[in-house]
């Protein structure tokens, strides 16, 4: 039983070193800097023409259920038990080491390769915003050796990647507020959007509504092997992707799932935070509803004035644009776009860093990265040597549909979450809860019905990933962390 040995839970404004400068105003929009990027300026589009048509605004609905169910559940425990760990945190309190360090070791994995894809996708939209002036890059510094388009090293995305390590390195309050200067740039992009598509729908275009479901076939021009089929396909033994219809609702929102990635990673913030009790329900909540309606109107707007077919291109929300003639307004979007995937980048590296922060002091990991600077108080180690792999993996490495193991990992902790919630009003009803879940014990059941269905519309490859990362963190686990873990060295 002692690999479902349980952490003991401190208090949530218990010092730990480091510095609180955090506000909540500063936690929501840490939120709104990771949550609005890649989704809303490419995944909606995509998504669109893939798999929902103008039914996207109802993907985004789904997919927003679940996430304020798993926000309820982030905002009960970030203010009960708070610490920079998170998910990892709470489920070590509440489950056990093992469950715990399964659902650290999946956040390492969404947190990592969602700052090594979206930093790719910035050097895209960057390399577009040269070309606008007439410069531009050559393709050998554009593209790693691995893509499918091989070249020297993709230079952008290494270089926002170490521009990020020493930001990062300053301290939790620099961050936070280059986070919010970039925050306020792409807010305003969007609004730029709204104010120009609202005078140009085309209420034709959203007709119909929910396009009529279709049998994926490869003279479609989409493959239709078994690995490019969402499980839920093979479970059901059809043999066949289906994309529109009812079915494409739910696929759709597995996919735009990857747009409310992030605000789980405001709960790391919670030992910079200076009121975490109050502050942190405020962060998480508020800004998963903001984004929430900002990607619905976006979402609804863009299928109006352009045919939902034309959206499946590498900038849709620019090519829309375009489509009407507001040129202009394009190229605004673009920086906006760069301003919204730079803040994806930090928030999504700042929360890997404190999540192994926690990991490491827990001694799941070599204690010995647990150590923060003298000056910044922040985990400077720790940020270094994340920083020099993820530089490898934007400048050289083809992630490819490995980002989607994002999706799965989020996904993943948000039922850890959502069970936390429940398995903790059970064991300890005693513990001081400054936030409450409404609507207990519907709304965390509902989160995690939500959560893994959307699982299971993710594609086998999706899946596959994971067993091979887990075993992968299953052999560390049991090599090193068992042994290593602090609990293990108190008996």
């Amino acid at each position: 039983m002692s690999l479902f040995r349980t952490k003991p839970i401190t208090s949530s404004t218990a010092d730990t070193g480091m510095r609180r400068d955090l506000t909540a105003f500063n936690l929501t929009m840490l939120g709104i800097g990771a949550i609005i990027g890649a989704g809303i300026f490419v995944l909606t589009g995509v998504s669109a023409a893939t798999q929902t048509g103008p039914a996207i605004v109802l993907s985004f609905v789904v997919a927003g259920v679940g996430c304020a169910c798993a926000a309820l559940a982030y905002a009960e425990l970030a203010a009960s038990i708070g610490g920079c760990g998170s998910a990892y945190g709470y489920g070590y309190a509440g489950f056990g080491e093992l469950p715990g360090w399964v659902i650290g070791w999946m956040l390492i994995a969404e947190y990592a390769i969602a700052v090594s894809a979206v930093s790719v996708g910035w050097s895209g939209y960057f390399n577009s915003l040269l070309q606008s002036f007439g410069m531009g890059m050559p393709h050998s510094l554009l593209h790693g050796p691995f893509d499918a388009t091989p070249g020297i090293i993709n230079l952008p995305a290494v270089g926002i990647v170490v521009a990020l390590v020493f930001l990062l390195a300053s301290g939790a309050k620099v961050s936070a507020r280059a986070n919010e200067v970039m925050v306020y740039i792409k807010l305003a992009a969007i609004a730029l959007f709204i104010g120009v598509a609202l005078f140009h729908i085309n209420p034709a275009n959203w007709s119909p509504f929910i396009p009529p479901a279709e049998v994926v076939t490869a003279a479609g021009g989409v493959a239709t092997s078994v690995l490019d089929m969402k499980l839920i396909e093979l479970i059901g033994g059809g043999g066949e992707a289906t994309r529109f219809g009812v079915a494409g609702i739910f696929g759709g929102a597995a996919i735009i799932f990857f747009a409310y990635l992030g605000f789980d990673a405001v709960s790391t913030s919670a030992e910079e935070t200076k009121n975490p009790q109050r502050d942190l329900p405020i962060g998480i909540i508020g800004s998963l509803v903001i984004c929430t309606v900002l990607y619905i109107i976006v979402s609804g707007l863009l299928t109006g004035i352009v045919s939902y077919k034309e959206l499946n291109v590498p900038s849709p929300v620019a090519h829309a644009l375009l489509s009407i003639g507001q040129n202009w307004a394009a190229g605004m979007i673009s920086i906006g776009a760069i301003a919204g995937l730079t803040t994806v980048c930090l928030v999504m590296y700042y929360g890997l860093t404190r999540l192994l922060f926690a990991i490491a002091r827990d001694g799941l990991l070599p204690s010995s990265l647990a150590t923060l600077s003298e000056k910044s108080r922040s985990p400077v180690r720790i940020i270094y040597i994340t920083g020099a792999i993820m530089v490898f993996m934007s400048g050289f490495v083809s992630l490819g549909n490995l980002a989607s193991l994002t999706n799965f990992a989020t996904l993943a902790a948000f039922v850890v979450v959502c069970g936390g919630v429940i398995l903790l009003r059970r064991k300890r009803p005693d513990l001081p809860r400054p936030f409450k879940t409404p609507g207990y014990p519907f709304i965390p059941l509902l989160g995690i019905v939500v959560c893994a269905y959307l699982m299971l519309n993710l594609s086998v490859t999706t899946w596959i990933a994971f067993v091979v990362w887990m075993t992968l963190g299953l052999a560390v686990y049991f090599g090193y962390s068992y042994s290593h873990s602090v609990l293990a060295q108190q008996k």
